[in-house]
């Protein structure tokens, strides 16, 4: 019987790449037609990705962009930044809706996007507005009518989801700390003298502290929710796992907001998230999510000083899944007028 929509990959052979893969080859109404990558053409994709052995006869297949998405009816983007904003022009003449997992459609503003990415925008024209911001958990209405998504980073995603009740219930002010540590494969497929094996187990060390990339987007999207006047200091730590992010935020809110009230704010935001949990009797744990599109999240109230209580946010994701193809096919689910929940639900492993 043959499937309702036809898809395509470009950009496939990295780690990102498979979990998109994946979780195609396992939907029921999106069928994988073919993946574009400039790595391993002509080869089967279990030569990059050795879990789909037997999975699949499709090759990658060194295709144009527009070559690729002819004839689909949704393109999942694997890009690199700078690259996929070349790309999606001649992707946007065929007709085909876009998931873009890079940063090139995130921000709105170009200067931005020039001071943290290092270039003028390749695009100025499409950050308008035609790019939504893939994050269902505030925008699924704007995402279902959506043709072109713009899915969120990784940190980004954990660092927002931890914080999103209380930027909407106007409770997010002032500056916010946050401590984010995330596994070695958000850092991709190829070795670098800070990410290679020997380096990264059994070491602990920070990176563009200060000055990530993702602190535009997460600032953007908070301020775009209800927070006010928001400054984010983010400092990234890269530890010895291979998948998982973990993030730590501390903001202070009026003393007049109980505990209870910041319980309760967690609770009834994420009461119909169908990927989102707040732990009862225990705090967010990476291995809890890891291999699954689940996000764990959890607020600590702390002591009250100078009429302001201190509140730790924690968060917890899988940097692959929900913060990256997991929640690109999640957002395709939702643009094609499908169940999100489809592909997604598996609980992941534990330990």
């Amino acid at each position: 019987m043959a499937k309702r929509f036809k898809a395509a990959v470009i950009g496939g052979s990295g780690y990102g790449g498979a979990e998109l893969i994946r979780r195609l080859l396992m939907h029921p109404d999106v069928e994988l037609v073919r993946v574009a990558s400039v790595d391993y053409i002509g080869e089967p994709l279990a030569n990059a990705h050795p879990h789909l052995e037997g999975r699949t006869n499709l090759v990658f297949e060194g295709l144009s962009p527009a070559e690729a998405a002819q004839g689909m009816d949704v393109v999942l983007l694997g890009l690199p930044h700078k690259v996929s904003a070349q790309k999606v022009p001649e992707i946007m003449a065929t007709g085909a809706r876009i998931v873009d997992l890079s940063g090139d459609f995130r921000l709105r503003d170009p200067a931005t996007y020039k001071r943290y990415y290092g270039a003028d925008h390749p695009a100025v024209g499409l950050l308008d507005g035609t790019f939504v911001y893939g994050l269902p958990e505030l925008n699924r209405a704007q995402i279902q009518q959506a043709k072109y998504v713009a899915s969120p980073g990784c940190f980004a995603t954990t660092i927002e989801l931890g914080l999103l009740p209380l930027a909407k219930a106007g409770l997010l002010s002032g500056m916010v700390e946050t401590v984010g540590i995330t596994g070695s494969s958000g850092a991709g497929v190829v070795p670098t003298a800070t990410t290679h094996h020997p380096v990264r187990a059994g070491n602990l060390r920070t990176y563009k502290p200060l000055d990530h990339q993702h602190i535009p987007e997460i600032t953007q999207t908070l301020l775009t929710a209800g927070a006010k006047d928001l400054q984010l200091s983010f400092v990234p730590v890269s530890a010895p796992l291979p998948r998982g992010i973990f993030a730590t935020s501390f903001v202070h809110v009026d003393e007049k907001v109980s505990p209870d009230d910041i319980k309760r704010i967690f609770a009834e935001y994420y009461a119909n998230e169908p990927f989102v949990r707040v732990p009862k009797k225990r705090l967010p744990e990476v291995v809890a999510v890891a291999g699954s599109n689940y996000v764990e999240v959890a607020c600590q109230p702390g002591a009250v000083e100078n009429g302001r209580r201190v509140v730790a946010c924690f968060s917890a994701i899988d940097n692959l899944i929900k913060g990256g193809a997991g929640q690109g096919i999640q957002s395709m689910n939702l643009m094609l007028g499908l169940d999100e929940r489809l592909t997604l639900e598996d609980p992941g492993s534990w330990p």
